[in-house]
């Protein structure tokens, strides 16, 4: 079908105003002031639901998170607060739990109820279906790669390092995740096991998994769990982690549901990707890659999780595997959606399976059969988080964002016809009272054709009180990843409508390398960071900037982590087209990241291997031949270098470099360091200040 290029293929209304045009644009401050809404659990007859809402005090500099219960009966209603505390979940109909301060408390649902504390020091937890047993998430001593403390030093800071992965995300490992399982008599807790008893390994995955990667099965006689049992530099070259299940009556673990018995992998070259290594041309199917969150079916019969096939590729498609505990049968039901599953659910009669997934730059809500029969269940111009299905499986709860809105909760009641869409029902609305006053900025789908005659779906982000007869200035998204997809997400830090409300339109391309567009164009990226995506950029904002709206002169290009790599490249690669740049934890060095990054598996497969290893021909791999630093000589454009100094995945030393060149070359530039925070920003005033930093950039030379 014929693209036009000025088509708006899809248009969001913006919110009717309800104030001026004067003191109704957001600003980092009302950003900072809406609730966000985190757990959200569903009773076991689903007639009521309890959520977590954080909401930060800046002059605190920290966040306060609160529970709320809702009926799931009616319309957006007032909710009954039931005091601090997150990881909301029932315990049975008449009784729930939470964590406060690290601690767990089980509370009855009548009003009033006084909570009972039956644990300390919990990361996570999760309860078993009968309610007598469940399984807390505790730290123990890791010593695989830092050996401990000297008895007769105890004030020492130093630390001997034996092993890769001594760093993580933003900490240093001294300590893992491991799952402890306890029996529950409705006051106390008794027996406690640890399913990984003298074993080196975490569970959950760090640094971001959770108890969705534990799951009991319904007669509470078996866990299925997620790990990678590799330590030290076998976990930093190896995305291959597992299914374990673990028989609760005999304590042990009876098999792994991914590997035959026995099973043991190929050497691996440690300096080199392995996409054609021997551990990635094994024959059978032995689940290689990524393998997490297992989910039993309703009769116990089937174990269905996220599964990646090959190793060493961490944004490898995520499949939807079903194992059957019968027959050791594996299916793999999601084959004909060329995409992502983000998560899933059963439904109560395991003849189907829901599931949300990412295409053409939104995350909906799809059905599956056992046999893998796909269809959609919503097409929605927004982002959807799965929280529970109801009893009757006839209505989804879900979580509902979009670059105009946060989160609220959904009900999304299913179709009765196979050919039918959904139908949505929000029943919450945790920022009325700051949408009631505020202008939001419309949200258009754009279809740009790239230097290589493909079509390329951008979203573009207009100012509230929109006038085409004006002219703006414009922000060239880079999205991070690299593989990471630009729906309709709702960031509070990129928050694409602040930079709307700042007088700014955004064009946000998917450019290569983002999943939703079939896995030729996700895997367009691998091992050629300056290749098309780039051009795919560029493309993106030579169309937009046709627009007589647009003024060509003042053109911005702002991104994060490969965004912030996308950046600097750009610095050197564009032609006099912008006038300002943003780099946010962005890779500036590609030889130095290789050896500062602490998962080596990412550099290995993005980057292609190590930087003294070169090719057949003896040639540099096109990674650090094409390094942003190697292009400084042409960089003539203001820049500002943002970073934090925790944030272990990409070094603050990239920042302090690109900042220094630049410093050298004689250009305007800023750097913006924080000590405290990681890969992201956090904290209420470090956020503020990163907003106010950024406007007063850009403005300073695109207004």
């Amino acid at each position: 079908m014929k693209i036009r290029k000025t088509l708006m293929a899809l248009s969001i209304t913006a919110t009717a105003l309800t104030a001026t045009a004067q003191n109704d644009l957001m600003t980092p401050e009302t950003l900072w002031e809406m609730g966000r809404i985190g757990n959200v659990a569903l009773s076991p007859d689903g007639n009521q639901l309890i959520y977590a809402v954080t909401h930060y005090d800046k002059a605190a500099n920290r966040g306060t998170t609160t529970l709320h219960r809702l009926s799931t009966a009616a319309a957006p209603q007032a909710a009954t607060a039931l005091g601090a505390g997150s990881s909301p979940a029932y315990i049975d109909r008449t009784h729930y739990a939470y964590i406060q301060g690290g601690n767990l408390f089980v509370c009855a649902t009548t009003p009033g109820a006084t909570p009972l504390q039956i644990a300390t020091d919990v990361d996570d937890y999760l309860f078993s279906s009968d309610g007598h047993h469940v399984i807390l998430i505790r730290q123990v001593p890791s010593t695989s790669s830092i050996a401990p403390k000297e008895d007769d030093l105890p004030l020492s800071t130093g630390m001997v390092i034996n092993d890769l992965m001594y760093k993580h995300w933003d900490h240093y490992v001294t300590s893992i995740p491991h799952p402890f399982v306890y029996a529950f008599d409705g006051k106390t807790l008794t027996e406690g096991v640890d399913l990984l008893e003298g074993e080196p390994y975490e569970c959950p995955m760090e640094p971001f998994g959770g108890v969705e990667q534990l799951a009991w099965s319904p007669d509470g006689k078996y866990i299925a769990y997620t790990c990678r049992k590799k330590t030290g530099r076998d976990y930093a070259l190896s995305t291959d982690s597992d299914i374990f299940l673990y028989d609760v009556v005999r304590r042990a673990t009876v098999r792994n549901l991914c590997k035959p018995e026995g099973y043991a992998a190929p050497a691996v070259n440690a300096t080199e990707s392995l996409e054609h290594q021997a551990v990635n041309r094994q024959s059978g199917d032995l689940n290689l890659g990524y393998d997490q969150n297992p989910r039993f079916s309703p009769d116990g019969r089937y174990v269905a999780w996220i599964s990646m096939e090959r190793d060493g590729y961490e944004s490898d498609r995520q499949r939807l595997c079903v194992y059957d505990l019968r027959t050791g049968q594996k299916t793999y039901v999601t084959e004909s959606f060329q995409s992502n599953v983000e998560d899933f659910v059963w439904s109560p009669t395991q003849l189907q399976l829901y599931f949300t997934g990412v295409w053409h730059g939104t995350t909906n809500l799809y059905a599956t059969t056992l046999s893998g029969h796909v269809t959609p269940l919503t097409k929605d111009t927004a982002d959807y988080v799965l929280a529970g299905i109801m009893p009757d499986g006839k209505t989804l709860v879900a979580k509902r964002h979009s670059m105009q809105r946060p989160d609220d909760i959904y009900l999304v009641r299913l179709p009765e016809q196979a050919t039918a869409l959904a139908t949505t029902q929000r029943i919450t609305d945790v920022n009325a009272s700051i949408y009631k006053h505020l202008a939001v900025g419309d949200v258009r789908a754009r279809w740009v054709t790239t230097t290589d005659g493909q079509q390329m779906l951008c979203w573009v982000v207009y100012p509230p009180h929109f006038d085409p007869a004006k002219k703006y200035p414009t922000l060239l998204f880079c999205e991070g990843g690299p593989q990471s997809p630009v729906s309709q997400f709702w960031s509070y830090r990129w928050n694409f409508q602040i930079m709307a409300a700042n007088g700014y339109i955004v064009i946000a391309p998917n450019r290569r390398g983002l999943p939703g567009f079939g896995m030729e164009w996700l895997e367009a990226i691998s091992g050629d960071y300056t290749g098309q995506c780039m051009q795919d950029y560029l493309s993106a904002i030579d169309d937009i900037s046709r627009e007589s709206y647009v003024d060509e002169t003042r053109l911005g290009a702002v991104g994060a982590s490969f965004g912030g790599f996308s950046v600097y490249w750009l610095a050197g690669n564009h032609n006099g087209r912008f006038k300002a740049f943003i780099a946010h934890d962005g890779i500036y060095n590609t030889q130095q990241q290789y050896v500062e990054t602490e998962e080596m598996w990412f550099p290995n497969w993005d980057l292609g291997g190590a930087p003294w290893v070169r090719q057949a021909e003896g040639q540099m791999r096109k990674a650090y031949a094409e390094s942003p630093h190697l292009y400084v000589s042409q960089w003539d454009t203001p820049i500002l270098c943002i970073h934090g100094q925790r944030d272990f995945r990409i070094e603050y030393t990239q920042a302090e470099s690109a900042f220094a060149a630049a410093r050298l070359r004689g250009l305007d530039a800023q750097l913006l360091l924080f000590p405290d925070e990681n890969h992201w920003v956090l904290k209420p005033q470090n956020g503020i200040l990163w907003q106010r930093t950024f406007f007063r950039f850009l403005d300073k030379y695109l207004k």
